[in-house]
């Protein structure tokens, strides 16, 4: 029972952390500090952290369902329907696969290695700061231009491909693939709104991949609890992110990055801090 609770908590930043760009890594490896598991093993743990982020990917699909299905059923004088192809919709899959290519690449051949060797406090905490003192010097030269890019269908299969670099330094532990993809983008000259939107779909690829390696590598004989566990994690997720995504979606409407921005650097410190008084 108390493992299942700790699960909704893990869901809980699972589902705030991975659509803000403030780095679910750096969050998650706080929160493994304080609140472990006690009757799974290291490896379905391993394996968890990744998979609950199915439940945060369903929620985008569910949001933007309209944006996403590229299928419509269109009425014929006839009286009936047939089913009709939505040309915009095909061109932005085409869109996510090419913004997907350099993080799958990259990560197929790296991920093992940044896991074994980056996934820890130092460089979590040095990528946390970086990066939000990144969004504050990109948000105070953006407020001097006007956004090229405001629609979605505008997007380019050139600024697709370098936002998907961006998605690419996300394997660094801490660096946050929301946010390196939603920074990317502003640098590129994209609209807050098409930079997270376009964010939100490159996920849909890397995380449903992401997961599929991890449920294939631990192998899928779990036990009843530690299903339990999955199960619950990811339903939680799923049902913050639906509110998470709402709020990001208004509140960039008015707002810029910046304190995301802040918040990391402070977030940065304290991992530093707790690395260095637990050490």
């Amino acid at each position: 029972m108390l493992d299942v609770l700790k699960s909704i908590l893990f869901g809980i930043i699972e589902g705030i952390t991975e659509w803000l760009p403030i780095s679910s890594t750096g969050h998650m490896i706080l929160l493994e500090k304080i609140c472990k598991f006690k009757d799974v093993s290291p490896n379905f743990f391993e394996m968890y952290l990744v998979v609950i982020q199915l439940g945060a990917i369903i929620a985008v699909v569910v949001m933007f369902w309209n944006k996403l299905w590229p299928f419509k059923r269109k009425q014929l004088e006839n009286g009936k329907s047939k089913v009709a192809v939505k040309p915009r919709i095909i061109e932005l899959w085409f869109k996510v696969i090419v913004g997907s290519i350099p993080a799958g690449i990259l990560g197929i051949i790296f991920n093992d290695l940044l896991d074994k060797y980056l996934y820890n406090y130092i460089t979590v905490a040095i990528t946390l700061i970086v990066y939000g003192v990144l969004f504050i010097i990109v948000e105070q030269i953006n407020r001097h231009r006007k956004p090229r890019v405001r629609k979605l269908t505008e997007l380019s299969f050139k600024d697709s491909f370098f936002i998907g670099c961006f998605q690419a330094l996300s394997l660094i532990p801490g660096t946050s693939r929301s946010g390196s993809t939603i920074l990317g983008g502003i640098m590129l000259g994209n609209s807050r709104r098409v930079a997270s939107e376009f964010t939100f779909f490159l996920a849909v690829p890397a995380m449903f991949g992401a997961s599929l390696i991890k449920i294939i590598k631990f192998g899928f004989g779990f036990t009843v609890t530690e299903f339990v566990i999955l199960f619950v994690g990811m339903i939680t997720a799923f049902a913050v992110s639906l509110v998470v995504i709402r709020f990001l979606m208004n509140y960039i409407k008015n707002h810029t990055f910046t304190a995301f921005g802040i918040y990391r650097i402070i977030l940065g410190a304290i991992v530093l801090i707790t690395y260095f008084a637990t050490k």
